[in-house]
This record gives C-alpha cells, sequence and structure tokens, in this order.
C-alpha cells in the first residue's frame, strides 16, 4: 500500500492521536452506532484511537479492525483491551489487498486514512468490494485549509503549510476533508451525505483548549518541526514563532476554529 505517514509512529504521535480521539469522540462518533449483530470493518486502525470509540458506540456489532502495521495493530489491541470492550477482533491486511471476500461487511469505517494514502479512490472501491450491497460505508477526514484562529499570525500559517507541503509530498493530502463527496462518487458509491463538524475553541472551553488547541492540532504541526526544517520548507525561527503562534491562541483571549469532515454512504446493489 503507499502510504506516507508524516507524522511517524513513535510513543509521541500515539500520545497524540489517542489525546485527539478523546478530545473529538462526541463530534465524530456519536452519530455513529451499528446495530447488534452487524460486522464491521474497521480500515486503516492505527493504534486504535478511534476504535475504542467505535466499540463504544456500537457494543454489540462485530468489529474487524485492520491494519498494515504490526506494530500499531498490537498498540490498538493493548489500548481496546484495557478499554474493557469485547467485541473487536484484529487482522493484520493491507488495504488495497483486503484478505476478505466480496460482501463480507454490513459496514465500512475508516478515520484519518484517506488523508496519507495515494491514491484514495482505489481503496475506497477495494472497501467496496467487501461491502454488501446497501451496505455503508462511513469516512472521517480533516483539512489544515479550515483551520482558522486569532490572533492571526503568519508564521503558524507557515508552519501548518510546511506540514501539507511535505504530506503532499509524501503522496497524501492534508486538505483531503473538502473533497470526500467527490471521491465516494468517482469509487461508485450512491447516496453520499457529508457533515462538516466544526472544533470551536475560547477559553470558555478548557477542555478543547487544552486537548485539540495544545494536544491535538499544535502537537500535529510541531511534530513535522525536523522535517519541514530539513526539507528546506520552513527555517527553524520561523516554525518555531508559528508553534509559540499556535500556543498563543490558547491564552484567555485566544480563538480557533478546525473543521472534519464526515461522510457517509452506500453501496448499490
Amino acid at each position: 500500500m503507499t502510504t506516507g505517514y508524516v507524522h511517524g509512529y513513535d510513543a509521541i504521535e500515539a500520545r497524540r492521536l489517542n489525546d485527539q480521539a478523546r478530545t473529538l469522540e462526541a463530534l465524530l462518533h456519536a452519530d455513529t452506532a451499528y446495530p447488534a449483530g452487524a460486522t464491521v470493518l474497521e480500515a486503516g486502525c492505527g493504534v486504535g484511537a478511534q476504535t475504542v470509540a467505535l466499540a463504544r458506540t456500537s457494543p454489540e456489532a462485530r468489529i474487524t479492525a485492520i491494519d498494515v502495521s504490526a506494530g500499531s495493530l498490537a498498540a490498538a489491541e493493548r489500548r481496546v483491551r484495557e478499554s474493557g470492550a469485547t467485541n473487536v477482533t484484529f487482522r493484520q491486511a493491507d488495504l488495497f489487498v483486503l484478505p476478505f471476500a466480496d460482501a463480507s461487511f454490513d459496514h465500512v469505517f475508516v478515520c484519518f486514512v484517506l488523508e496519507h494514502l495515494a491514491d484514495p479512490v482505489a481503496v475506497l472501491r477495494a472497501l467496496g468490494r467487501v461491502l454488501k450491497p446497501g451496505g455503508t460505508i462511513t469516512a472521517i477526514e480533516g483539512d489544515h485549509g479550515t483551520a482558522l484562529f486569532h490572533p492571526a499570525s503568519d508564521t503558524a500559517d507557515a508552519a501548518i503549510a510546511a506540514l501539507v507541503t511535505l504530506q503532499r509530498r509524501a503522496g497524501g493530502d492534508a486538505l483531503i476533508g473538502r473533497r470526500l463527496y467527490p471521491l465516494l462518487v468517482e469509487a461508485g458509491f450512491a447516496a453520499a451525505r457529508v457533515s462538516p463538524r466544526m472544533v470551536y475553541v475560547d477559553a470558555s472551553r478548557p477542555e478543547l483548549v487544552e486537548g485539540f488547541i495544545r494536544r491535538t492540532f499544535t502537537a500535529m504541526v510541531a511534530g513535522v518541526r525536523e522535517e519541514a526544517i530539513r526539507a528546506g520548507l520552513i527555517d527553524a525561527g520561523r516554525f518555531d514563532a508559528g508553534i509559540a503562534a499556535l500556543h498563543r491562541t490558547a491564552e484567555p483571549d485566544g480563538v480557533f476554529c478546525y473543521t472534519f469532515f464526515k461522510a457517509v454512504a452506500v453501496r448499490p446493489g
């Protein structure tokens, strides 16, 4: 599978993913619930940050979580086990070469995966193959172009742009949220519906100040510092000033907005 995960696979990134999942669970997952006995494929589960939420909202569904990385799968299995969920099984698999028969699953769930793929349409078609006719696919992605904040900062914009460029060079698209509808249509799905999910943060929402501004978004951008500098996209002083500016939005007079996109579509049949 062609993938360029620019954020790395170390313990710091795993912690950021888990912080992100906890912070955004209600916003992204509250309206996703699969019925008892439904078979669900989570494609690209990573370290299990979203798997826990999925298992919690659909405790009687039968979830199969897959990832290409054995290390990530082991971390996901530990996290799910520690959560107390018992309705998830794990399997190592490449999204382009899914080891499942046609029409194996009632539903497919894919979150924060398509943005890292060079050919998201091919993956969506592969996922459609293992989905039963009439079954649904749910896809969730962010879009770094939707980051708005006060106080405004050219250096923060530059640091974010460096991340977007790194991801594009790695074959991904950090702006993919805005493309979910046409991607699903091109992949052959029907009845696609996309809903924007805005995270709005100011000092009246301290849990989001810490959980989203500091531990999710700013931590994500900060994580590519060395790579962005090494690639010549930005110098160290400007990048560090950008990170400081992003942290500045977490102060009492700061504001931060970011939009995720959640799509649900159906396999025709």
